[in-house]
């Protein structure tokens, strides 16, 4: 292996017969953020979303028969996606785990992280962030209004 320039030439060989193979291969190298790509700090939403985890244990069948939905946040940092959430009240006693959902989500919620606290705490009404487009609603949107019985109460966190 060695480099060229902005390419790689990469040649491999079997340990046992030292035998080349894929002999000619080149690699293009291009430059990469400096920032990593998955989350980067902890984000103050993370807390809420396991706080709701606790409650999803708690009274999670009961949320299902309710609710009936599934539910995904893209939270961003700097006009960026840095995680997703997925808040399932549709199957068995219902989940919240981190990433896409798994199956097509009902309500998708798009905002950054400082938002969503601000929805949390009440310091912002989620009719108003829609409107001034700092949160972000593809799907059902009616959905969203039976969110208020799991989100509710943490503003004491």
């Amino acid at each position: 292996m060695w480099k060229e320039r902005k390419k790689m030439y990469l040649q491999t060989k079997i340990k046992e017969t030292e035998e080349a193979t894929g002999s000619g291969s080149y690699v293009t190298l291009t430059s990469t953020s400096a920032k990593p790509s998955g989350k980067a700090a902890s984000l103050q939403s993370d807390l809420i979303f396991e706080e709701i985890g606790h409650r999803i244990k708690e009274m999670g069948s009961q949320l299902v028969k309710k609710v009936n939905a599934i539910f995904q946040w893209d939270i961003t940092r700097d006009g960026k996606m840095v995680v997703q959430w997925t808040l399932d009240l549709k199957t068995g006693s219902g989940e919240i785990y981190q990433g896409a959902s798994r199956c097509p989500a009902d309500t998708v919620f798009t905002l950054s992280d400082h938002d969503f606290m601000q929805l949390v705490l009440g310091k912002i009404k989620p009719r108003m962030a829609l409107f001034v487009g700092r949160l972000k609603v593809r799907g059902n949107i009616v959905l969203g209004q039976k969110l208020e019985m799991i989100l509710k109460n943490h503003a004491k966190l």
